[in-house]
């Protein structure tokens, strides 16, 4: 019996980490079909948003099967972050998805001339992505600790980016339509960031079991 639930578990992480590489793919394609001007490219991200929400649903059923045995304390953190885990993630695809429509939607114009600050807060939302994924992977809750500071610089900068394009919209009426797509880009990639600082959150308390949403002093420790 022991044995049989071993293998089950095993099977749900992998099915987990399947879901976030296809995620972090999912936003990848995005940023690079934004600025790369790629339509196709932005084409695809929409199409596979579907697989994303899969995912999430075989996850849960998973998860609610797993649960029905009664797992030891260790096992239930593991299936229980792993749901709030697949949520961020079917989340983080819904992102992708946004910033691949507005990308289509700017590609039928001229692009902007502005000091354009996105492809910076895009590095950084999928960095923090992609090391949050594999801090639970490898279960490094100190790597998890590291990506979670990081989400206040992409606040900053999406702070930046609007008040910017605000101003520049107010000089130029005719650009409106094509800065508030960049203000959608940036506030994707914010939320994205965001996801990303929740999984590394489950990622220490699946760990440590140590809760330290919203405690800034846990997250040093």
């Amino acid at each position: 019996m022991n044995r049989h639930f071993d293998d089950e578990l095993a099977q749900f992480s992998e099915r987990l980490s399947t879901m976030g590489v296809h995620a972090e793919r999912a936003l990848r394609h995005a940023i690079q079909a934004f600025t790369e001007r790629n339509d196709q490219l932005a084409l695809e991200v929409e199409k596979n948003d579907d697989i994303t929400d899969q995912y999430e649903k075989d996850i849960d059923e998973m998860a609610i099967n797993l649960l029905a045995k009664a797992p030891l304390a260790t096992d239930l953190r593991l299936v229980t972050v792993a749901m709030k885990i697949s949520q961020n993630l079917e989340r983080v695809g819904d992102e992708a998805t946004t910033i691949a429509r507005r990308a289509r939607e700017l590609n039928a114009e001229p692009p902007l001339e502005i000091d354009d600050q996105i492809p910076r807060m895009a590095a950084l939302a999928l960095g923090m992505l992609h090391d949050a994924l594999e801090a639970f992977v490898n279960r490094k809750p100190d790597q998890a600790r590291a990506v979670i500071p990081r989400d206040k610089e992409v606040d900053v900068l999406n702070r930046r980016i609007y008040r910017e394009l605000a101003e520049f919209m107010a000089e130029n009426p005719a650009a409106i339509g094509r800065c508030v797509h960049l203000i959608t880009v940036a506030k994707s990639l914010e939320r994205a960031g965001d996801h990303a600082t929740n999984i590394a959150q489950q990622v220490v308390y699946v760990c440590e079991a140590l809760d330290i949403r919203h405690n800034a002093n846990k997250m040093l420790q």
